[in-house]
Parts: C-alpha cells; structure tokens; sequence
C-alpha cells in the first residue's frame, strides 16, 4: 500500500514539474497558459477569502441532496421493474432512453420549472444520476437465485419483508456499482448546473473565472473538482465497495 502511494505521488510531483518547466518555456503566454505555481496562488486567495471552502460546501450539499434523492428513486424503481413486468415494459425503456441524455441537457427545463435556484440545481443532479442507480437496481435483483426468494417465501417473508430482507441484500454488489456510476453523473451534473446558473457553488467560481478571462483561477477550481471527486471515490465508494465484495465472498 505505502509503495503504491508513493508510485502515485511521486507521478503527480513529476507531473507538476514538468508542467512547471513547459511553463517557464512561454511556449503559450501565461494568460493561456499558467504556471503551477499561479495556480496554486489562486487556490491560496480563493482559501484566504473563503470563497473556495463556501463553493465547496454549497456544491457538496447540493450533491448529497441530490445523490440520495436519486439513490431513493432509483432503488425503489429498479425493484419495480425487476419484480413487475408491465413495469419494466413500459417505464424500463424509458428509463434506458432517458439514460441517454446528459445531465446538462436538462439544465434548461430546470431552469424553466424551478428558476435559477437551488431547487433546480438538485434537480439535474438527481435527474442524472437516478436511471444508473435504477438500471443497476434492476440488473442486480434480476440476477438473484430463485431459489432464494423461493426459500424466503416459504419461510413466510412478504411484501416489504421480501425487499428489505432479500432482494435488496441480495442486490446490493450490483447496487453500490449503480451508487458509484450514480455519484459520478451526480457530481458532474452539479458542477455543470452551477456553471450555466451561475449560482455559488464550484461552477460558479468556475464561470467567474471564465468572466474574468482568469485562465488560472479556471485551473485551480477543475483541479479542486477533480481532487474532490478523487476523495469521494476513494475515501468513500471504494471502501463501502470493498467491504461489500468482501462481505458477499467476491474478493
């Protein structure tokens, strides 16, 4: 583990440098092109202001609102699909038809329904995460051994006891791939909504340095974004996966 993190590290730090050094080239002017070292002073305002932690914290609760409303959704829906027919007939293919969309497509009927507030960001956010949950849902009950669901049957479990007891633990490795896909859209959803509400957030900050024609402080927010969503995924989706897999026998 220590050696892999230090592969890691030490590729970022040769990134950086090289980075640096095409910087120090003026190959691009730095209105264009940054250094390094102009960025990371642009982090350092945005940290001193508190501009940077205020846009983090607003666009994490937009995404935690968000992600749950879709995890909710999407769970209750897939079980739906996979256990009712006519269901899945008709509301599955409309589900993989609206799968296709981008989140940002429906950042204009947002906008339209709920104006430029918070409501509306929410809304794409869940919008776009809620099908790769449902699908997943799906998949994963689907795939259950009928003859656990016999077994439950015969030992007297119904209705909610079914679900709560066996289908859903029985789902659940397929269910947290659909969490995980569902966070991604999610997250990049809520950064593209901000971007075109131009309403806090990161997306915001990320607009405002767009306006300003302020090509390092645009750097320094997509590298906040992209180390968030490093954190979320490691600190997060990867270990209740982990322990999932190890749970059910699959590592």
């Amino acid at each position: 583990m220590a050696k892999y993190l230090g592969k890691k590290i030490a590729f970022y730090v040769i990134l950086v440098a090289v980075w640096q050094v095409v910087a120090m080239a003026d190959i691009w002017p730095n209105t264009i092109f940054p250094s390094p070292s102009e960025v990371a002073e642009d982090l350092a305002y945005g940290a001193a202001d508190g501009s940077l932690f205020y846009g983090i914290a607003t666009s994490m609760w937009r995404l935690i609102v968000g992600l749950s409303i879709a995890i909710a959704g999407g769970v209750v829906l897939g079980i739906f699909m996979a256990r009712v027919e006519i269901v899945n007939q008709t509301i599955g293919s409309l589900v993989l038809g609206l799968q296709s969309i981008p989140s940002i497509a429906w950042v204009p009927i947002a906008i339209l329904w709920f104006g430029l507030t918070d409501s509306g960001i929410i809304f794409v956010t869940a919008i776009g995460a809620i099908f790769a949950v449902t699908i997943n849902t799906y998949t994963g009950v689907k795939n259950i051994d009928p003859n656990y669901i016999a077994a439950a049957r015969n030992m007297g479990a119904k209705g909610s006891q079914l679900v709560t007891y066996v289908l859903i633990p029985a789902a659940f490795p397929y269910m947290i791939s659909g969490f995980k896909q569902g966070w991604a859209f999610a997250w990049r959803g809520v950064i593209g909504a901000e971007l075109l509400f131009s309403f806090l957030g990161l997306g915001f900050l990320l607009n405002v340095g767009r306006q300003l024609n302020d090509v390092s402080q645009v750097i320094a927010i997509m590298i906040v974004i992209m180390g968030m969503g490093i954190l979320i995924d490691g600190f997060v989706f990867k270990r209740i996966e982990n322990k999932v897999m190890y749970r059910w026998g699959l590592r």
